[in-house]
């Protein structure tokens, strides 16, 4: 499958050769020096009997729904078939997938990540709502970012509206919003996260009670340890990681642009997010991205705000996406029992501003998952 739509910018000087690649990017993106981009389509769910329910016992039934009919986007929307509990009771509302990706490939219908949802939306319980953005090249950042601002306006307007999808109508506590995402996608979680606490992004009658920030993707020119001594066979190496900020970022941008890197030249640092959401970040020690992970951590604590790093010992980056469930998966999780419902009582029980605390029990209950999902078999 090809694409032309955004041409990616060719190399100066040559014009009058015949298109040649200029990025290969893990063999599924080519971008040629005429600015044409192809891409391999990756195996995708596309219906309901191409996967798997995680358990006849907790079925979890999904849709797609369109977001922003201007750019053709849409998101999959994942609630258990029981609703709250098969109790009556309205679930929270996970804005998460922003799938990973690197800003360059990736789709909420891939199996690795519909699995993930699928498993989030029947054991945390909640409503996923895993959302596709615009790729680069042909669409260079901030798109994906903007892309974040659509989806977050578009439930905004279904808390607002008697029309609300009937799915989240019946399910859904608005006031009880996680937004979240891996690598590339919890970048992109950090950038809505900066925009809500500073007020430029209005989400009422929603709430936004917290955020999960998985591997998060951040880019700086200089090097840390961790980057530098990143193995060769490692999935995320320093060559990948520096191809796809070159392809994701405007042309021309280097890695400390605001879009990759949260506190170099021009980005808008957190002055202005005094209602920055609590945070909760995780990632593997053996991510290349953990010592830029700890930084990002200790500045916002620096800053006075509500964040916690979990790590994983001997995990690399995405470590939750590519390795397989194991049966101590459902044993980990069970031990979380009652997790959710102690956070929806904390959250009750709390005045508003301080109730994003309570409800990061549920955050280290999705972080959970994630640890669960990494055993090794």
């Amino acid at each position: 499958m090809s694409s032309t739509n955004s041409p990616a910018s060719g190399v100066p000087g040559e014009e009058s050769q015949p298109p040649h690649v200029v990025e290969n990017c893990l063999g599924v993106l080519q971008v040629y020096s005429d600015g044409t981009v192809k891409r391999v389509p990756p195996p995708l769910v596309l219906h309901q009997d191409d996967a798997a329910l995680p358990d006849d016992s907790s079925p979890v039934k999904w849709k797609d729904v369109v977001y922003d009919e201007a750019n053709k986007l849409s998101l999959r929307m994942f609630a258990p078939s029981a609703g709250g509990g098969g109790r009556g009771e309205k679930l929270p509302v996970l804005v998460c997938f922003f799938h990973g990706g690197g800003f360059v490939v990736g789709t909420f219908a891939m199996p690795d990540f519909h699995a993930l949802c699928l498993r989030l939306a029947a054991e945390l319980p909640a409503v996923v709502l895993s959302a596709d953005y615009r790729l680069a090249p042909e669409h260079r950042l901030p798109a994906a970012h903007e892309d974040a601002w659509s989806v977050l306006s578009w439930l905004r307007a279904q808390a607002a509206t008697a029309t609300t999808d009937p799915w989240l109508a019946e399910t859904a506590d608005f006031r009880r919003v996680f937004v979240s995402g891996d690598s590339a996608g919890a970048n992109i979680a950090h950038h809505a996260a900066v925009r809500i606490g500073s007020g430029d992004l209005p989400v009422e009658p929603a709430r936004v009670a917290g955020c999960v920030l998985l591997w998060p993707y951040f880019g700086g020119e200089e090097r840390t340890p961790s980057e530098a001594a990143c193995p060769a066979d490692a999935f995320l190496t320093l060559a990948l990681y520096d191809q796809m900020w070159r392809i994701a970022l405007p042309v021309g941008a280097a890695r400390d642009h605001p879009a990759a890197n949260p506190f170099g030249s021009g980005s808008r640092g957190l002055d202005d997010a005094v209602n920055l959401p609590s945070m909760l970040v995780a990632t593997g020690d053996r991510d290349m991205l953990v010592d830029r992970i700890r930084d990002y951590v200790a500045r916002l604590k620096a800053a006075g705000k509500q964040v916690e790093l979990v790590e994983f010992a001997g995990q690399a980056h995405a470590f939750a996406v590519f390795k397989p469930e194991s049966e101590d998966a459902a044993e980990l999780v069970a031990s979380c029992g009652g997790s959710c419902t102690a956070a929806a009582q904390h959250s009750r029980a709390c005045e508003p501003e301080r109730s994003g605390l309570g409800l990061l029990v549920l955050a280290r209950r999705l972080v959970t998952l994630a640890r669960a999902d990494c055993r090794a078999a």
